[in-house]
């Protein structure tokens, strides 16, 4: 395979359906920022998710996080009960809101908050609980909430690559206190940039739908209108946190094909990945139920220190790979390491995400799946 032949980790699966929504948006409506396509949006996200909790979009999974915990009100230096095991983003955004991550332990087999080690971690500032769905994964919600009830904690779900995903025959999203999603390029549907809040928290929702909007008040219903305020009262810090009408146009799009479409093809090759390899002796699998959620990233534990010379070699072989994720705790600004959490690093060490998107031919499938199981073969 050359170099155009690339197989790619992630991949934003956009067409003429996408451009003709968006090209509606600049030519037929001309009102380009946040109006009635974001709301739009907001409702059909509602709808979907069969909730009666309400939808408020922003422009990223970032903003969605830092706006969702901004919005609890909570004294600077508050404690938030995270994993380290997750992208940078889950860890500035809680920074961003003035308040503190307690690095925490994963299990090791979801890669998802231990809350056993979480619970050593609770002092009298702790006051939230941030669970990451990692790999789509929500881990135990039940026991999560139950958690949080136990401790009088807010949960703030990190469910970037969740969406569409499904707990207990429930959409995640349909229930809990606040959700947060990410609709960047590479999720499972995107609008280009992107995120939402779902919450049914009155004073939640006021906040963010004002923070999104430079903290002017009431500003939302002016924009849905097509219109802007302009004698107007600021009493919170506010962000330019909203969703476009471009954007949105995207993301309606994706939403449409992301059950017939999307969801089909990913949970397909997941499944593929899962019984090519769950024979070989140098892979560790995680354990997911495949029919309920819908597999954002493919990662696997590489045993026996292989995982850096697999790596190289699929790159060799023109096939994308990743590490999902570098943990928090060992970044400078979070610590530096000062933290141990043996079990997280150890995992770290043996991740290596594979090639999972809806534009992933059979073909493309098979020959990662060939290269692979040719590699613990000569090894």
């Amino acid at each position: 395979m050359n170099e155009a032949d690339k197989i790619r980790l992630s991949k934003s699966i956009v067409g003429e359906q996408e451009a003709e929504a968006v090209r509606r948006v600049i030519i037929e409506d001309g009102y380009l920022g946040m109006g009635k396509h974001v709301q739009s949006f907001e409702r059909k996200i509602q709808e979907y998710l069969e909730t009666k909790k309400e939808v408020v979009c922003v422009n990223s999974g970032t903003a969605a996080i830092h706006l969702g915990l901004a919005a609890l009100g909570l004294a600077p230096d508050s404690e938030v009960l995270v994993q380290s095991l997750t992208f940078v983003a889950t860890f500035q955004a809680i920074t961003a809101a003035g308040l503190k991550p307690v690095a925490c332990e994963i299990v090791p087999e979801t890669c998802t908050i231990d809350l056993a080690d979480a619970e050593k971690r609770i002092t009298e500032k702790t006051k939230v609980i941030l669970p990451v769905h990692y790999a789509s994964r929500p881990g135990d919600l039940d026991v999560i909430y139950k958690f949080a009830e136990k401790h009088k904690l807010r949960v703030v779900e990190d469910a970037a690559h969740a969406f569409g995903s499904i707990y207990n025959n429930k959409k995640i999203a349909s229930f809990g206190d606040i959700i947060c999603f990410s609709f960047d390029g590479i999720k499972n549907i995107t609008s280009g940039e992107g995120g939402a809040i779902v919450t049914d928290d009155g004073n939640v929702l006021r906040y963010i739908k004002d923070a999104r909007l430079l903290g002017v008040q009431k500003d939302t219903e002016k924009r849905y209108s097509g219109q802007r305020s302009w004698e107007f009262d600021v009493k919170n810090q506010g962000f330019r946190y909203h969703m476009s009408n471009l954007f949105a146009a995207i993301g309606l799009v994706q939403l449409e094909r992301l059950e017939l479409e999307f969801k089909p093809k990913r949970q397909v090759l997941a499944k593929n990945y899962f019984n090519a390899f769950k024979e070989i002796p140098g892979v560790k699998l995680f354990q997911n139920d495949f029919d309920a959620i819908v597999p954002h990233i493919f990662p696997i534990r590489i045993l026996n220190s292989q995982r850096d010379n697999l790596r190289q070699y699929l790159i060799d072989c023109n096939i994308e790979c990743g590490v999902h994720y570098l943990p928090n705790h060992l970044l400078t600004y979070y610590g530096a390491g000062a933290t141990k959490l043996p079990a997280t690093e150890q995992i770290y060490s043996e991740l290596l995400s594979i090639p999972l998107h809806p534009g992933i031919s059979d073909d493309q499938q098979n020959y990662i799946i060939e290269k692979i199981k040719l590699f613990f073969n000569q090894n």
